[in-house]
């Protein structure tokens, strides 16, 4: 190769380079901005209630109390009208009665808490469960240290490390008076367990000084010798049953790693019950953005094999350090969808206050991004959100500039399609995108002057169906002419919000572990269409989208809607996917010609192994159904309960198991995460 040549290479490459980093620029610059205009917006929103209130004229005492109410709209959010209100209450007695079942009432009777001290398992599995002390208020300390002795299952070691200061010298006291407690008991009972003791399973260690508590449980672990380790906070409480549950699934589900639902509570009773987390199954993007699985973790002691328990470095946020690593090892993670765990909430708790500890939000984010490095991820950004300062939103970095297609299939309704495309066109951050709009017999000349008008620009094709309508069959022929490497399934009646949103999407669907990427969706008065679908949900038993109505200022059931998070589906009014994985799933099922086809392609995304995505930072409009009308009358009504019946019937046995990202808890014919009364 010539020296001149050899120089036009290096120049090339330099430029491209240069290029590769000002796009990257680019695209911060677009997420910043997308974030201040959906500032503006919520400002804008909040403004006009205020100006267009009746109230506003009034003195301003009064004026006072409106915006008290009009606080309260927001964190009502159901649809901003009287029946959200009744819907709110009625939300409220369903959690009250539900609390009362979840509570002391919910423990094992005499008889059962015997059957289950009497069952013998086919492994021999001792838990250790770790407890670090530090200053450990007396009552608090009984409380935790007698509900671990009330298990049902009893093959089981508490290991306290006491890191307590000489104030708190009565630390010490309780927890040898607890041990000599238990010897006793075992004297009474020498095959607790179906294993001869004659040790107290109260395991007390004193520390020369106070470690934190990332040091301090560490140190437990060099007293447990328990094939199984379980993380318990000194001011906590246990259900009775809870490891009884727990070994059922190392028996028959060979867990090694399980977790349960929890409760906060106040007071020195676990029926003045707070908040209630009935938590979906394992889920590694919900993960990443919030901790959602928290308390209370049991797993393999071989998980720990060649690290560490708690790192100092996460000391506020171990846990969730600590949850990342291990979960990223198991190969069976199982969810109790029960409520076992009880965290008290009190003056200095986190369960209290978050910012109680303001280190814990550092040490969170530091863990996370700690977790994602590892995973080979790279240049992303972890930020807070307005849930919590523990909830996050990650920015991932987009791979080069692939090109994405948009297919949006189209009959008549000239309007509801220009106001989409203009949206695209004038309000997308994303440079290298197609437009394929696929034509589905109209017959509007309006329309057809429209497409003439579209072929002259270079970004946008028309191609042609012919045949009945079929949803399916017309976005297969779309994605067939795409030449994108990412296919975007867009309804003709959505309009864009999000500059950024195809960045959004397409910042999930890179990854190799994902198949669907859904987006936040609202009608036109900014109420939410789409966050998500849960399958089972709804009148018809097959499918349906949670949080469905309520405001876009809503934070959602425990802060879902301000997170990227896993999901069953996701609908297909906007749905990006990688082409070649729309084509290795055979596209849309034709046979379901106008409902449920999206469904059904996310749930074949799942079988082939893949997860699918709902992200609330993509966000548009979607005026539904507009294109088509409504499916709950005359022949459409047949049309969608015969689909419906073929939905259930081929997917019988995963809707039997019920959505793995939806709680059993919650209510099947709400899509607000009500409670069910009964169990």
């Amino acid at each position: 190769m010539s020296t001149e040549n050899k120089k036009e290479e290096k120049d090339l490459r330099y430029y491209k380079e240069a290029y590769e980093r000002e796009r990257q620029k680019s695209r911060v610059l677009a997420g910043k901005l997308a974030d201040a205009e959906n500032r503006v917006q919520e400002l804008d929103q909040k403004l006009n209630r205020i100006r267009g209130s009746i109230f506003w004229k009034l003195s301003g005492p009064l004026r006072s109390m409106v915006h008290f109410l009009q606080r309260t709209k927001e964190r009502i959010g159901f649809y901003g009208s009287f029946r959200g209100i009744l819907k709110k209450l009625d939300a409220k007695r369903i959690e009250k009665k539900v609390k009362k079942r979840h509570g002391t009432a919910g423990f094992p009777t005499p008889e059962e808490a015997k059957k289950q001290r009497e069952t013998v398992f086919p492994k021999k599995i001792k838990i250790s469960i770790l407890v670090p002390l530090y200053n450990t208020p007396k009552k608090f300390l009984m409380q935790a240290i007698e509900s671990v002795m009330a298990q049902t299952y009893e093959n089981w070691e508490l290991c306290l490390a006491d890191g307590s200061d000489a104030e708190h010298a009565y630390v010490e006291q309780i927890c040898r008076a607890y041990a000599d407690k238990d010897c006793e008991y075992l004297k009474e009972h020498p095959q607790v367990g179906g294993l001869v003791n004659t040790e107290s399973r109260i395991l007390y260690r004193k520390l020369e000084k106070n470690g934190g508590i990332s040091e301090n449980t560490n140190r437990c672990l060099e007293m447990a010798t328990g094939e199984y380790i379980g993380l318990f906070d000194h001011d906590d409480i246990l259900h009775p049953a809870v490891l009884f549950e727990y070994m059922k699934a190392i028996c028959e589900r060979d867990a090694d790693y399980i977790y349960c639902d929890e409760t906060t509570f106040h007071g020195n009773s676990i029926d003045r019950m707070i908040t209630l987390h009935f938590k979906p199954d394992f889920a590694i993007d919900n993960l990443r953005a919030n901790n959602y699985i928290c308390h209370f973790s049991v797993f393999d002691r071989k998980l720990l094999e060649g690290g560490e328990l708690f790192r100092s470095a996460f000391d506020g946020s171990q846990d969730h350090d600590m949850i990342l690593r291990l979960t990223s090892k198991a190969k069976q993670i199982v969810h109790i969808p029960k409520l076992m765990y009880y965290w008290r909430s009190h003056k200095g708790s986190v369960a209290s206050d978050i910012n109680a500890k303001d280190y814990a939000i550092a040490a969170a984010k530091g863990a996370v991004a700690d977790h994602l490095r590892s995973r080979g991820f790279e240049n992303f950004e972890i930020s807070s959100t307005k849930a919590f300062e523990t909830i996050f939103r990650i920015r991932y970095e987009i791979k080069g500039n692939p090109k994405i297609t948009i297919v949006i299939p189209n009959k008549d309704h000239c309007e509801d399609l220009k106001r989409c495309v203009t949206s695209i066109l004038e309000k997308s951050s994303y440079d290298n995108y197609e437009i394929i709009i696929v034509e589905n017999n109209s017959t509007s000349d309006e329309v057809f002057r429209y497409y003439d008008e579209l072929r002259k620009n270079a970004l946008i094709r028309i191609v042609t169906y012919q045949g009945e309508f079929n949803y399916s069959r017309i976005n297969n022929l779309g994605v067939s002419k795409a030449d994108g490497d990412y296919v975007i399934l867009l309804n003709n009646d959505t309009q864009v919000i999000t500059l950024n949103w195809m960045e959004e999407l397409l910042m999930y669907a890179q990854r190799e572990d994902v198949g669907a990427v859904g987006a936040k969706l609202y009608y036109g008065d900014r109420t939410i269409q789409h966050a998500g679908v849960v399958i089972g949900l709804g009148a018809h038993r097959t499918a349906g989208h949670t949080h469905y109505g309520v405001s876009a200022n809503n934070l959602g059931y425990m802060g879902r809607l301000c997170y990227a998070q896993n999901v069953t589906a996701v609908t297909g009014a906007c749905l990006m996917v990688k082409k070649r994985i729309y084509e290795e799933a055979g596209g849309l099922d034709e046979s379901f010609a106008v409902s449920l086809n999206d469904v059904d392609f996310c749930l074949r995304l799942r079988e082939a192994g893949y997860l699918n995505v709902f992200t609330p930072f993509a966000e548009l409009y979607h005026f539904e159904s507009v294109s088509r009308g409504l499916d709950d009358q005359g022949e459409k009504a047949v049309r969608y309960n015969e689909e419906s019946e073929r939905f259930r019937e081929k997917w019988q046995e995963m809707l039997e198991k019920g959505d793995p990202y939806y709680n059993p808890n919650f209510s099947l014919d709400r899509s607000d995460f009500a409670l069910k009364i009964h169990p």
